[in-house]
């Protein structure tokens, strides 16, 4: 094994667009440092300096809307233009939930509206915990009552060579796949 240094080695991660009302407008912002915190948690890692934070900070609230790859154009742009001088929520349609500053976008097969539950601070960056109010999917995605992230075909995200990515097949069942050790003696 050769040593790379501190490489977070995690990557790649699913592209969200976050959405929040700042000023009184809807304004969305691309995040790939996304991670879950329990089943009814996710945390978000958002560099201080952008402008969506604010209305976060402001309304605690926020949505999660998850892009298909179909939308990689509108995703790339919502993460390389500022709210400050872009109106980024006029590349889609828009919808509310429960929560009336957790804008989320039609487009986007899956989406999440967030009640900022803590904010841990860094140096550089707002780590944003949201409780999950309510998740909403396009019923062409959903197999019975569960999302097949095969049909959402999320777009992923590489920061070490700057890429989106797609999701490949399943390759193994969980909690179910690691039973044939068990019965080798393992």
């Amino acid at each position: 094994m050769k040593a790379l240094g501190a490489v977070n080695a995690l990557y790649p991660t699913p592209t969200a667009l976050v959405g929040a009302t700042v000023n009184g407008k809807a304004n969305f912002i691309t995040i790939a440092h996304i991670g879950i915190m329990d089943h009814s948690h996710i945390s978000l890692g958002m560099g201080k300096v952008h402008y969506t934070n604010a209305g976060i900070k402001t309304n605690k609230t926020f949505s999660v809307c998850l892009p298909s790859q179909d939308l990689m154009a509108q995703t790339d742009y919502c993460g390389i233009m500022t709210g400050k001088k872009t109106d980024k929520a006029a590349l889609f349609e828009l919808f509310y939930g429960e929560l009336a500053t957790a804008p989320m976008i039609k487009q986007c097969p899956v989406c999440m509206e967030c009640r900022l539950a803590r904010t841990v601070d860094f140096p550089s960056h707002d780590i944003f915990i949201g409780e999950i109010v309510q998740t909403y999917a396009d019923e062409a995605v959903l197999q019975n009552t569960m999302i097949d992230f095969s049909k959402v075909k999320p777009l992923l995200f590489d920061m070490p060579s700057k890429q989106y990515w797609a999701l490949g097949a399943p390759v193994g069942k969980c909690w179910n796949v690691g039973k044939q050790l068990k019965r080798k003696g393992g």
